[in-house]
């Protein structure tokens, strides 16, 4: 029996050394993802366990080594495939996806070369990504992807609000939404993980109540009595009807609101990377990292004067501060737009996007986050 159980042991520590999260030491400083003919770059993911990064092109998905060598793509998207997410808990990817008839929507279509009026619908994909194991892997065919409906985020984009006297599209300005990652309920940073998304804004100088990010979390761990595969041409509604928290952060207006976020476990915070906004009484930073430690309060929304109050969460206190605005902090860094992972211990992979002769590619750059005024993150030579 002894010798059982010595032999049990050792295969539990075999277990546990091959599934141990690679050494960041030991990740390579820079990985490319080759070109493709697709959209730009949106997103990134890793999972150093396994030892594979992911690349979202806006209607296809990459599997790639950390070497940049392919193992696998997923085509055939036809809406905006944004930000992603590895998820730890369930080893597969979860991602942004759009449906909708505004610039970026029909930029795609046109990309395609394809007619077609959406309903507008904003939908969680579902990556399992053990299936990606050729190229050309159909979203639709191949049983690879999943999707839930996110009828709050719908809600939100086909609301009419009353601002200053004029009936507005769109409550926020909500475009949608784009930035999506896992991490605690805001204020704690241990427990449950949340899926937690933010909306896209549109970049409107004129409203005065589109200068939040809005972001939903979510208890993805109940969601399989809603996914259902992929059909665009049947489009699904199965979804949850409201979402487990909503939380505004006040940035000032960006255009199209957060593209990246990220959730860093080391320093409890959450990364918010956006495009710039115009707003001139602004700072306009497009990198926002949120304090993850301060429970959100019930505040007054600054200029959204049809909501009493919202859950207002506190941005970190790193980083130049806004000379018209003492609650805001952040750091003027184009490049995490297009895709931001983070791998603890500071160090993160931040996308380098390229376009040569009508191909896409990006690199993953190893970065280290040193949250000084001057800057945010840099990079590891």
């Amino acid at each position: 029996m002894k010798g059982f159980f010595s032999l049990l042991a050792l295969l539990l520590l075999g277990i546990a050394t091959t599934s141990a999260q690679t050494p960041i030491a030991e990740l390579p400083k820079k990985i490319n993802s080759h070109q493709w003919k697709a959209g730009h770059i949106q997103g990134i993911a890793v999972d150093t366990k396994r030892e594979h990064i992911y690349f979202s092109f806006t209607t296809m998905l990459i599997k790639a080594d950390m070497q940049g060598n392919i193992i696998g793509t997923v085509t055939g998207l036809l809406g905006h495939l944004g930000c992603i997410e590895f998820n730890d808990a369930d080893g597969r990817i979860y991602g942004s996806l759009e449906y909708k008839n505004d610039s970026i929507g029909k930029g795609i279509l046109k990309q395609e070369k394809i007619e077609k009026n959406w309903e507008s619908g904003f939908y969680v994909a579902i990556f399992d990504v053990d299936k990606i194991v050729r190229e050309g892997m159909s979203a639709e065919k191949d049983g690879i992807m999943t999707s839930v409906y996110l009828s709050p985020v719908v809600a939100d984009f086909n609301a009419k609000v009353e601002v200053d006297g004029k009936v507005l599209e769109h409550k926020y300005g909500c475009s949608g939404f784009d930035g999506i990652t896992f991490g605690p309920k805001f204020g704690k940073s241990d427990g449950k993980r949340y899926l937690t998304i933010a909306y896209g804004i549109y970049g409107d100088t004129k409203r005065n109540d589109n200068d939040h990010q809005v972001l939903l979390q979510f208890d993805a761990s109940k969601w399989a009595k809603y996914e259902q595969p992929l059909s665009q041409e049947n489009m699904h509604k199965s979804g949850p009807k409201k979402a487990d928290g909503k939380y505004f952060v006040h940035t000032g207006n960006t255009h199209w609101g957060v593209q990246n976020m990220e959730y860093d476990a080391t320093r409890n915070m959450w990364i918010l990377a956006t495009y710039r906004g115009r707003k001139e009484n602004y700072a306009n930073y497009n990198i926002y990292l949120v304090d993850g430690n301060i429970a959100p309060t019930k505040s007054r929304l600054e200029g959204v004067e049809y909501q009493k109050r919202g859950k207002l969460l506190t941005l970190a206190q790193y980083g130049p501060t806004d000379p018209n605005h003492s609650d805001i902090r952040g750091w003027i860094f184009e490049r995490p737009t297009v895709g931001i992972h983070a791998l603890g211990e500071d160090y993160y992979y931040i996308s380098h996007r390229k376009k040569k002769n009508g191909f896409q590619s990006t690199t993953a750059v190893l970065y280290k986050f040193v949250g000084s005024d001057k800057e945010a993150f840099v990079r590891v030579k």
